[in-house]
């Protein structure tokens, strides 16, 4: 394989070392010797402020062989990564830290996301870690130190210098140590199959852009909106995603969320009327693309209310409410207790879908309702009540009624 000079960096051992990959035949080389492996580390470097998707600008990849592990840096620049897909479809597990964009940046790129996954990031939060960087995680568990890298550095750029090659080695140096520490501890904790289920929820979990539909959702200040404005936001607002979509362009580059709140509130009927709404200017208003903007104006306001996509409910009934404090309560105590990140054990959405009633609710099936579900139950039910410890709160059975003697 071609390769670059090694980038090398502290992190607490031996100097990092990389092989630069800019040739697909090289890149065949890997592939071949990462179908074979049980296990390897992934991570990538993407940009997407110019883009409506993320473009990979680096690909990291590290696996062991006896001779010693081996990282291959690969430039998707270069390189066509599709290839790839036969490993991440193969039976080698995958070990990414924090991968959820990593997942959508591999759907795009290879057309697959790998069949078994263990996200470092999400097992730490069942062993007490919140949130945990990579090299906060790195640090605590292993004692090494990841050097520094800038997070605004330019991942496109070519060649690369020998920090950012140092610093993407090192994203990926560390995962496979990092994996059997965590496995190990998880297992004691008898916690592995929890992890597994966390991990295989955010595999299949859906990523990229969505239903175009729910797009005027995510405008803040939507909620203002009331009557038509809200028929016109959605409209406007998914033409804008399709049309940034197919451009392969950042959605305000199209339309700004100004414009597509003022379009709502005050829609334009003629070029002229376009051209005095707030947020947009002249480009906006001449030609097909004003043309086009003011006939999905007049289908936005058309459209019929329930055929206006609402945001997904995030309250109770008005009598469950004191329930949602007392149970988020409980949950924090539970999550203290537990060594688990509160988000990872119960969101509010988690609490609000369960005291609904809703059958698919997460807290009503497998680890959770073993952990949290349960007890929630007794609460809202009166069957249990929470008392102060002095210092943690704890549930206590409540006595049932009284039989008549």
């Amino acid at each position: 394989m071609r390769s670059a000079p090694p980038a090398r960096g502290d992190g607490g051992g031996p100097g990092l070392g990389a092989r630069w990959i800019a040739d697909d035949a090289d890149f065949a080389a890997v592939v071949d010797r990462l179908a074979e492996a049980d296990r390897y580390a992934l991570d990538t470097e993407f940009h997407r402020e110019r883009s409506y998707y993320p473009k990979v600008a680096l690909l990291q990849l590290a696996w062991e062989e006896p001779d010693g592990s081996q990282i291959v840096l690969v430039d998707p620049l270069a390189v066509d990564l599709r290839p790839l897909a036969r490993v991440l479809e193969g039976p080698g597990l995958a070990v990414l830290h924090a991968a959820q964009q990593d997942l959508e940046v591999l759907r795009r790129a290879c057309g697959a996301v790998p069949a078994r996954l263990f996200d470092t990031q999400v097992a730490a939060a069942f062993l007490g870690y919140s949130s945990a960087s990579l090299v906060s995680l790195v640090a605590g568990e292993l004692g090494h130190r990841l050097p520094k890298g800038d997070r605004l550095t330019d991942w496109l750029a070519r060649p690369l210098s020998q920090d950012q090659m140092r610093y993407a080695a090192a994203d990926v140096a560390h995962l496979l140590e990092l994996h059997d520490r965590l496995v190990a501890q998880l297992e004691e904790a008898g916690r592995l199959a929890w992890v597994a289920d966390e991990c295989e929820e955010l595999r299949q979990r859906p990523n990229g852009p969505g239903d175009p539909r729910q797009a005027w959702l995510r405008i803040k200040d939507h909620r203002h909106l009331r009557g038509p404005a809200r028929g016109v936001a959605q409209a406007v607002a998914a033409w804008r995603e399709q049309r940034a979509a197919a451009a392969d362009q950042p959605v305000r580059s199209i339309l700004p969320d100004l414009g597509i709140l003022a379009l709502a509130q005050r829609p334009p009927r003629t070029p002229e009327d376009l051209r005095k709404v707030r947020g947009l200017d002249d480009r906006h208003a001449r030609g097909a693309f004003g043309r086009e903007l003011l006939q999905v104006v007049e289908e936005g306001l058309a459209l019929e209310p329930a055929k206006v996509n609402e945001a997904r409910s995030d309250d109770v009934d008005r009598a469950l409410r004191p329930a949602v404090t007392l149970v988020s309560a409980w949950v924090s105590q539970r999550a203290r207790d537990a060594r688990i990140d509160t988000a990872v054990l119960a969101t509010r959405q988690d609490l609000v879908s369960f005291l609904n009633g809703d059958p698919d609710s997460r807290l009503g099936r497998g680890w959770r309702a073993e952990v949290l579900g349960d007890d929630i139950r007794a609460l809202v039910e009166g069957r249990a009540a929470l008392a102060f410890s002095g210092k943690d709160l704890v549930l206590e059975p409540r006595p049932g009624p009284a039989t008549p003697s």
